[in-house]
């Protein structure tokens, strides 16, 4: 089997904890900005059920080829509301990582002065596997900061 790794990420959000833990909670705003560049989440693939044994579930589809798809299907462990959200999926075609393999994801929201600091566990991976989804999750969270810095105005409903 090849060596697996944890990965590892921290982002510092100029919003306060509550706006950006309801990003993450919230089906309408998880599917504005979730995933890498390149990437898009249809609003009707989002499920949160933000209780213990509920679901975060999306999936992830290429802008240039909507045949490739990436579903992301997890089971909440851990929730409490602007502090942590603990999840665990079951890994299927993921290159490296046995299918069937159990791959946590825990985020962290601290307060951060006006701010929000957001800590990211997830895995195990595969080295190269790993580092994607840093990259991965650092594209989603600058897209989150620009989501966060758009006036609300621009969400009203005519």
């Amino acid at each position: 089997m090849t060596e697996q790794f944890t990965a590892h990420a921290t982002h510092r959000f100029a919003h306060p904890v509550a706006d950006v833990y309801r990003a993450f909670v919230d089906p309408a705003l998880l599917a504005l900005w979730f995933g890498p560049l390149g990437f898009h989440v249809p609003v009707a693939t989002v499920e949160v059920d933000a209780r213990v044994g509920g679901a975060w579930n999306l999936t992830m589809v290429s802008n240039d080829n909507a045949e490739w798809s990436s579903p992301v299907t997890s089971t909440l462990e851990q929730i409490e509301e602007n502090r942590i959200i603990v999840g665990t999926s079951t890994a299927h075609g993921i290159p490296g990582v046995e299918d069937g393999t159990a791959l946590s994801l825990t985020l962290e929201f601290v307060e951060d002065g006006d701010g929000t600091i957001v800590t990211l566990t997830q895995g195990p991976f595969p080295e190269f596997m790993r580092d994607m989804n840093i990259a991965g999750w650092t594209q989603s969270f600058h897209k989150l900061e620009a989501l966060l810095a758009t006036p609300k105005e621009f969400f009203q409903q005519p």
